[in-house]
This record gives C-alpha cells, sequence and structure tokens, in this order.
C-alpha cells in the first residue's frame, strides 16, 4: 500500500525543497507598483505563500478548529449586495472620515496582529512605519515605544491589550501612565481572548509560539523544524483556566475611572454587549470574531454588524473588521454604518513580501478600490454613503470558498 504523505510531512518536504533550491536566495518579486502582477490584496498573498516559511503561513492563514467562521467571513459579503445610483455628481472623491475628533485620510486602519516577526524581522515596527506611510490609524501590539515616540510615527495610534495589565489596581494604573505620558490616543482593549484557542493547522505542524519573536521558523539543512526542550508547542487536551481571573465589565468600568484616554472595546459580536459598552463608557468598539482565530462557529462580523450598529444608536462609533479584501465590502460595511474597517492579513501579506512598503500599498489599494467603488456607486463622500445602498438577499453558503 503507498503511503500517503501527512500535511506536516508534505510542509517538511516542501520546506526541504526551498531550503535545498537556489530560488530560496531569492524567491523573485514583481515591482511594488507592478499592477500586472500586483493587482489586489489577494496577489500579495499568493506571493507571501512562496516567501515564507510554510508554518509561518499557516499560523497567518489559519482560523479556529473547523475554520467556520474563516470562510464565512468573506462568503457573507455575496449575501450584501450594492444598489448604486447614478446621474450623481462624482468628479470629486472623498474617502476621509471622522474617528472620534480625529479626521482620518481613510476609513481603512491597521488591527492588532501577534507574530509578526514570523513574516518580517521587526514586523512591528515596520508595520508601524507602513501605516505612518499611508498615514493610517494603527493599533499598535506594543514594542515599538521608542519609534512610536519619534515625529515620523503615525499620527493616530491605540495600545492593544487584552487585559494583562489589568491584574492589579497598581498594574493598570502604570499602564494608563504610561500612555498618557505619550502620543497615544487610547486603549484597545480585546475581550475575546481571555482563553487562546485551537489553532488546528500549527497544533498539526508543531508550531511553538515562540518562535515568532525569533525572526524565522528554526529548520535544519534538513528542512526539519529545530525545537529545544524548553519549546512549548499548541496542544489540545488541556483543559482550560487562567491563573488569574479574568477581566469583567467592572475592570472596564475601573479603566474608565482612572483616565481620560480613549476607550475601544474590540471582539463584540451582539446588541447585548454593545449596550454594555456604552453604559461603561466606552469610546468606541469593534465588532470582530478575532479574524475567525478565536471561538468558530460565531457567523461573520458583516452578519453581526446590523445589531451592533442598532445597539450603539449613534452614542458611539462602531468600527468592525474580519475578511475585509476588496473595496466594495469596505464600502458595504460603511453603508450598514460602520465608521472604519480594520484589516490584518491583508497588511502582514503585504509585510511579509516588502516590509512597511508592502504595509502601505495595500493599505493605498483598499483606499483606491473604496474610491472607485463609491465613485461607481454614485456617492462621492463619507456622508453620501446610506443604508439604502446595500440589501440583504438569500444566498447559499454552497458552491467554494472565497478568498
Amino acid at each position: 500500500m503507498v503511503h500517503a504523505p501527512s500535511r506536516r510531512e508534505m510542509i517538511r518536504q516542501f520546506a526541504a525543497f526551498l531550503l535545498a533550491s537556489p530560488l530560496m536566495a531569492e524567491i523573485e518579486k514583481p515591482d511594488l507598483k507592478d499592477s500586472t502582477k500586483l493587482a489586489n490584496v489577494f496577489d500579495f498573498r499568493e506571493l507571501a505563500r512562496r516567501l515564507i516559511d510554510p508554518v509561518a503561513f499557516d499560523y497567518m492563514d489559519e482560523g479556529g478548529k473547523d475554520e467556520i467562521s474563516l470562510a464565512e467571513n468573506r462568503l457573507a459579503f455575496r449575501r450584501l449586495i450594492l444598489r448604486p445610483r447614478f446621474l450623481t455628481d462624482v468628479h470629486q472623491i472623498d474617502v476621509s472620515t471622522d474617528l472620534l475628533g480625529r479626521k482620518l485620510d481613510s476609513p481603512v486602519y491597521i488591527c492588532p496582529a501577534g507574530g509578526k516577526n514570523c513574516f518580517r524581522l521587526a514586523g512591528e515596527e515596520e508595520t508601524a512605519r507602513g501605516a505612518a506611510l499611508a498615514n493610517a490609524m494603527y493599533i499598535s501590539n506594543g514594542g515599538v515605544e521608542e519609534y512610536l515616540a519619534s515625529s515620523e510615527a503615525p499620527a493616530h495610534w491605540w495600545r492593544y491589550t487584552t487585559g494583562g495589565q489589568f491584574h492589579t489596581p497598581d498594574a493598570m494604573l502604570d499602564f494608563v501612565e504610561r500612555l498618557e505620558d505619550s502620543s497615544c490616543t487610547g486603549i484597545c482593549f480585546t475581550v475575546d481572548s481571555m482563553l487562546v484557542s485551537h489553532r488546528e493547522r500549527s497544533i498539526h505542524n508543531g508550531l511553538v509560539r515562540s518562535w515568532c519573536n525569533l525572526g524565522s521558523i528554526p529548520r535544519d539543512e534538513d528542512g526539519e523544524l529545530v525545537s529545544n526542550p524548553n519549546d512549548r508547542p499548541w496542544v489540545t487536551g488541556e483543559y482550560p483556566g487562567r491563573l488569574f481571573p479574568t477581566p469583567t465589565w467592572e475592570t472596564v468600568k475601573q479603566l474608565r475611572d482612572i483616565t481620560e484616554l480613549k476607550i475601544m472595546l474590540k471582539g463584540l459580536m451582539t446588541a447585548e454587549d454593545v449596550e454594555m459598552a456604552v453604559q461603561v463608557g466606552a469610546d468606541t468598539v469593534v465588532v470582530s470574531n478575532h479574524g475567525a482565530r478565536q471561538l468558530d462557529h460565531t457567523g461573520s462580523t458583516i452578519e453581526a454588524l446590523p445589531e451592533c450598529v442598532r445597539a450603539a444608536a449613534g452614542r458611539i462609533p462602531v468600527l468592525v473588521d474580519g475578511g475585509f479584501r476588496r473595496g466594495t465590502d469596505i464600502l458595504k460595511a460603511l453603508a450598514i454604518g460602520a465608521t472604519a474597517v480594520g484589516i490584518a492579513r491583508p497588511y502582514l501579506w503585504g509585510l511579509a513580501c516588502y516590509g512597511r512598503d508592502g504595509v502601505a500599498r495595500v493599505l493605498e489599494l483598499l483606499k483606491t478600490e473604496l474610491a472607485l467603488d463609491m465613485g461607481m456607486s454614485g456617492v462621492a463622500r463619507m456622508s453620501d454613503i446610506k443604508p439604502s445602498l446595500v440589501r440583504w438577499r438569500n444566498w447559499s453558503y454552497e458552491g467554494g470558498l472565497q478568498r
């Protein structure tokens, strides 16, 4: 009987081939603005897949467990169609918008994403510099405070946390005071990561998450992954738990009481939680399922967005992320009521391929796609985008996965 290689064996064999190949020394990359090769963000994905270690690419690309929500984040856009209006003046299109008193050149912003060094050395700083090049809002994972204190930093940036700095009142106060002494806009508190999901591509691949602090996936000359006794790969079968109590709504109230920094709650998917966010004093919320990397079977964020916008009722702006790849995706979210749209994997593809310039180029492509799609829909300004621009229709998810 012929033995069919496992996914892990195929990845090892492919990595060994790349390491032995002269092509690995320098895979030919097109000019960054060559639209015959890099016409859209999906082209950056394909190039990134060729350039980085297969284990790193799986870590970037995967979702939680069965990856149902990962697929639905994209597929759900098919259910929402545009209703273009014509004979309106669209000779000048303006995609700038206001968020909490700050003007943004574009409603597309940089979401936080961990493990960037798996894709590019000094990945966090390269991402921040790319956001600055594009004049885009940026949410920082941290570790680049020196750059963010410089005159070159993005004008509008937030600091990400999953609540680890909130274990004690003193720790919270120290975290807040350091940010208040910086140019930080506010705190992005991601609320859906109190426990870490099973990401089974990485589990099958034997990924050790700390490898992403090294700048590359460690392999020997035969392409085998190199580990040491202190490495701790993801595993299944371990009952979940944490050493400290996890944050609650009371934590957000305490945070609100000690700072005037803006507070963004990221990871909400229901009207009930948006209402709670308003009640405890959050300045904005992000409708997000963590790129479908945490709890699976939540549905898509574009489907959750309408109830969250209704719950906010204009009291706070509602942002959204999850599966946005096209200008039309962004336009649909704006029509439903989102103030801005976050991206992660698309800019990571750009980061992996070209560093900061790739991040900026991905943002530029999405910004120009949005402007073009607005013009073809008969809207020239953000204020012209109304709920009547879209409608939902019945749609089966059968028929294949969109990227």
